[in-house]
């Protein structure tokens, strides 16, 4: 058994890219630039475990910094959660929030920039610094993602704690988010910056889900019809590509349908009703989002 993992690690970490390195460098960088340039100065709130530590810096002596809280905090998370999550993810996650922590203390307590009360880019304007305090980290989260990992141990923990709380991923991220701003508001009395943190919060998670899956966002179409050959030829020439049939039988009337499964992108859906439509008005249409497709590249 043991020979076994060890066999399934050295996979792994031969799976391991310079490409993905490259872009996750990219990555902590540009979130870091978000945080520490419109949010830090202003005392705006991230997400997530980078807002908690965000608070501590806060709240504790000037020795304990953002960039230590970052590291502390995050790197037991991603070792815990190493043998669900597995090495890869977990080797890109903390390469990131390495790169994450130390180009925010360079930005911080290097480079000669004036952090004290405004940002150097959005002055004191609290509503600026939400908005693109979380559109940029949003950048630096959704890249992260996308090349593999996760910038925040917050995604880590909601896998592993979401199901047996009998909760959604997303919901124990919301519910782990509200609790955070409400220790923020009580701890530095009042309720106006973690307010505006919602808004942070909101601008990220939006733009996280833009860079992850895109905004032509493909669409899956599934099509109940008894004409599923003519419906399907149809959408091969006017979209040049192909569906997938399969054959069905009604849950209450027991006749035999087929099913036609075909990808296409959200401005193409009403194109597609209507050619369906056109040769089967009985057609039932169902219409769900795809966050990514793979298929295997020919050879």
């Amino acid at each position: 058994m043991r020979t076994t993992n060890k066999k399934g690690r050295f996979k792994e970490i031969r799976e391991l890219r310079i490409k993905n390195f490259l872009i996750l460098t990219l990555a902590g960088v540009i979130n870091s630039f978000g945080v520490s340039l419109f949010l830090f100065p202003v005392k705006l709130y991230d997400s997530g475990i980078s807002g908690l530590s965000m608070l501590l810096d806060q709240i504790t002596p000037s020795q304990f910094t953002l960039s230590l809280f970052l590291l502390l905090l995050n790197i037991p998370i991603f070792l815990f959660g190493l043998k669900k999550q597995g090495l890869l993810f977990t080797v890109y996650s903390l390469y990131t929030i390495i790169i994450y922590s130390l180009a925010s203390f360079l930005i911080m307590h290097v480079l000669p920039i004036d952090l004290n009360f405004v940002s150097p880019l959005a002055g004191s304007d609290l509503l600026l610094c939400a908005v693109f305090g979380g559109l940029i980290s949003g950048v630096g989260s959704g890249l992260t993602i996308r090349f593999g990992g996760a910038i925040d141990g917050i995604d880590v923990m909601s896998v592993i704690f979401a199901k047996k709380l009998g909760i959604s991923l997303g919901t124990f991220v919301m519910l782990f988010n509200t609790l955070l701003y409400i220790v923020c508001g009580i701890v530095i009395h009042s309720w106006i910056l973690p307010l505006y943190s919602i808004v942070t919060y909101f601008v990220g998670s939006k733009t996280v889900d833009f860079i992850v899956e895109g905004f032509d966002r493909a669409m899956c179409a599934m099509i109940v019809t008894n004409q599923a050959e003519k419906i399907s030829h149809a959408l091969s020439d006017n979209f040049k590509a192909g569906g997938t049939i399969v054959n069905a039988v009604g849950g209450y009337s027991k006749n035999e349908k087929q099913i036609l499964y075909f990808i296409t992108n959200q401005f193409q859906i009403n194109r597609l009703k209507k050619i369906v439509t056109e040769i089967d008005h009985d057609a039932f249409i169902s219409l769900m989002n795809v966050a990514d497709i793979v298929r295997k590249p020919s050879t």
